[in-house]
């Protein structure tokens, strides 16, 4: 089953930046289809992979942050071609 998710990263800190690009960096590294904006970042591929490959990337970055904030949106399907009609 192919899936799509939408990640926000949030630091809890003044100087947010840098674990924001590690977590990014992370993610590249990756075998999966990556859009990258500056709200957030899109990652797509299959459901089990997916998944397997990403909780141990949050688990890292929640363990190196004091206090910090992970936003998913998962949608079922790969959304990574959508196009707007309007």
């Amino acid at each position: 089953m192919k899936l799509s998710i939408e990640l926000t990263l949030i630091p809890l800190k003044e100087d947010f930046i840098p674990t924001i690009k590690d977590f990014i960096k992370s993610l590249r590294g990756s075998e999966f289809n990556i859009l990258e904006n500056p709200l957030s970042t899109q990652i797509y591929g299959e459901y089990d992979a997916l998944m397997t490959f990403l909780i141990p990337q949050i688990k890292a970055t929640f363990e190196q942050e004091e206090a910090v904030i992970l936003q998913l949106k998962l949608v079922k399907g790969d959304r990574s071609d959508y196009k707007p009609n309007f």
